[in-house]
């Protein structure tokens, strides 16, 4: 065999395996969703106590309440939507915020153009093909835009007429009015609500005192001689911040006997 022969040979070997060898093309990764600590300490006890629950939830879900629930508490007391619901939406409709809406449009209720909007849109499919869908340069604009479509929108007014901490009464009434077209929306509302406590935010606003279920009561411990903040939150693996603040405490102080909430 030639040089020459050998030369071709190789080429047609080479390019007999790149045209098996498969492309692929790279996805985009997902945001990472942290918890963060707000500037309400009723919040952060909230937080603090789902923290503790987390094996049995989506710390995705943890994360999303603790970045928006004051935004929806903010929305309850300005338009009357029950904050629990504006969450639940919230956290449905946008996939705990990442979802391929959300991230291109910052849209976390799949609020649709709908005539009159002039505002900025995106393409999406839902429904139908490349639906128009409304875009915000912030979520909170996102929430702001949710309220103000439903305080809005006459089909939505009965709504307005139940108790503001009635989040039943709203999960049912949405899907009554038109908002989702899945014959379940009422219950994956419901069950987001009643798993993450989130009707609690409403308490908050209401000025209600919430009351825990027995069902999830959390550990308790008593304190001993010798103990400190710091022994307990290491014996429990939790961090000292997450004890003051499950038990509204403002110091390192304790004393013996006293009960701590550890859930």
């Amino acid at each position: 065999m030639n040089k020459f022969s050998s030369i071709i040979i190789v080429a047609l070997l080479l390019a007999s395996c790149g045209s098996s060898k498969k492309t692929t093309s790279k996805r985009t990764p997902k945001p990472v969703l942290e918890i963060v600590k707000t500037d309400n300490k009723a919040v952060n006890k909230e937080i603090v106590k789902l923290e503790r629950r987390k094996a049995s939830l989506d710390t995705r879900t943890i994360a999303y309440i603790s970045q928006y629930a004051t935004v929806a508490m903010d929305e309850m007391k300005k338009y009357k939507i029950p904050a629990s619901i504006t969450l639940a939406q919230g956290i449905l409709e946008s996939g705990n915020g990442v979802s391929n809406l959300a991230l291109k449009s910052n849209n976390h209720f799949g609020v649709k153009c709908h005539k009159g909007w002039k505002g900025p849109y995106v393409r999406h499919d839902d429904d139908e093909d490349q639906e128009c869908f409304r875009k915000y340069k912030y979520v909170k604009s996102s929430y702001r835009d949710h309220s103000e479509f439903l305080t809005t929108r006459g089909r939505y007014d009965f709504l307005f007429d139940l108790k503001r901490d009635d989040y039943k009464g709203w999960a049912k009434g949405l899907k009554k009015a038109g908002y989702a077209t899945d014959k379940r929306y009422p219950d994956k509302l419901i069950r987001l609500v009643e798993t993450y406590d989130l009707d609690h935010y409403d308490k908050i606003v209401l000025h209600k005192k919430i009351k825990e279920d027995k069902k999830k009561r959390g550990k308790e411990y008593r304190v001993r001689k010798g103990d400190t903040l710091y022994s307990i939150s290491k014996k429990y693996r939790m961090t000292v911040e997450d004890l003051k603040l499950l038990n509204d405490l403002d110091s390192n102080n304790i004393s013996i006997d006293q009960v701590l909430k550890l859930e």
